[in-house]
């Protein structure tokens, strides 16, 4: 570390020991860049995690967040107080590879239309396997539906070495998130609206309204442990879910855009009722239209966090479209037996 890090590592915190593993392999791998360890305090109770942490390492800075305000208001206050050149937002339950800085620094430093970049992530769980959330890659649809490099729906691939060329990516991952500070000037910080999920890509989308680039360096790694601060099949997961991407698609996209997209989406969430009534599953078709409903019932909301996106927008829809999957993602899965994002690009495009 030193008095002006060139990096800050922002670590939002909900709650557990699973810090202090964190810390751990965060001071013992991170070199060659003075940094600074922020953590986030969002505890909602003193469960003693933290005062272990401070123990540990008397070096951390810590900001309050107020308990339970969710990663965006964590990572927010994160950034308010770093003094970084970059900012890492880490996840608590994130283990990072030996040498994993470097090649996020050599990324931003030889480009500046660079704002904002992700390593490889992997599964804790099986480590020779991409991570659920992230993988290598955040991508997007033309319908705004979400995916990654390395994991289809359910579909979770093997880091073969088939991602290993940096690329342009449209989203990172919020639990490893490698930031170009200044950016944030002109796209503003994450949007506590969405408690969480969802507020990264949301942030990313801004950066590619801005004109700034997202890449994934696949030569950095950090693995993920997943779903600690809320269960992967919980109710609330997935309707954070739905709800959140719609909220994104409405703030983000040009009204032209709009015209035909929302229209689409809202059919496509209606789907989700016949889809349960075959499997017999009511918790996906209900959280689809439980996030339906708050949308349509919070029409201030919406048009208050519109307007925030669009003012600071300087590229046109067009721009931005071309740096999607032009098909839909759901189609190629479910009826043309895709399961491999890999796929879908041939040379580095669409295809």
């Amino acid at each position: 570390m030193a008095d002006r890090p060139l990096v800050s590592v922002i670590v939002p915190h909900f709650l557990g020991d699973v810090l202090l593993t964190c810390l751990d392999f965060l001071y013992a791998r991170t070199s060659g860049a003075p940094f600074e360890v922020i953590v986030a305090d969002d505890r909602p109770y003193d469960d003693g995690s933290l005062q272990k942490a401070q123990a540990r390492f008397p070096g951390i800075r810590v900001v309050s967040v107020g308990g339970g305000k969710g990663m965006g208001a964590g990572s927010n206050r994160g950034l308010e107080t770093a003094r970084g050149k970059y900012a890492m937002l880490l996840n608590n339950d994130v283990e990072v590879a030996e040498g994993w800085l470097a090649p996020l620094l050599a990324a931003m430093e030889a480009d500046p239309s660079v704002g904002v970049c992700q390593p490889k992530v992997r599964s804790l769980h099986e480590r020779e396997k991409f991570d659920y959330g992230g993988a290598a890659g955040g991508m997007m649809d033309v319908l705004g539906y979400t995916f990654c490099l390395g994991r289809l729906f359910e579909t979770v691939e093997e880091d073969r070495g088939q991602y290993d060329r940096s690329r342009d990516i449209f989203w990172a991952v919020g639990g490893a998130m490698f930031l170009r500070m200044r950016c944030l000037r002109d796209t503003g910080l994450m949007d506590e609206g969405f408690y969480m999920h969802m507020e990264e890509i949301d942030l990313c989308w801004r950066f590619h309204l801005v004109g700034y680039r997202a890449v994934s360096v696949p030569e950095s790694v950090v693995y993920h442990y997943g779903g600690w601060s809320l269960d992967a099949r919980s109710f609330r997961k997935a309707y954070l879910n739905h709800r959140n991407q719609l909220v994104m698609v409405l703030k983000n996209m040009s009204a032209l855009s709009l015209a035909w997209v929302f229209p689409v989406r809202v059919l496509m969430e209606l789907c989700t009722v016949p889809l349960g009534i075959v499997r017999r599953d009511w918790m996906r078709p209900s959280a689809a239209l439980c996030g339906l409903f708050w949308v349509l019932f919070h029409p201030a909301s919406i048009l208050r966090r519109r307007r925030d996106a669009q003012r600071v927008r300087t590229v046109r829809d067009h721009e931005v479209f071309r740096k999607v999957y032009r098909g839909v993602i759901g189609f190629r899965y479910f009826l043309g037996g895709v399961r491999r994002a890999s796929d879908l690009y041939v040379g580095g495009g669409a295809r």
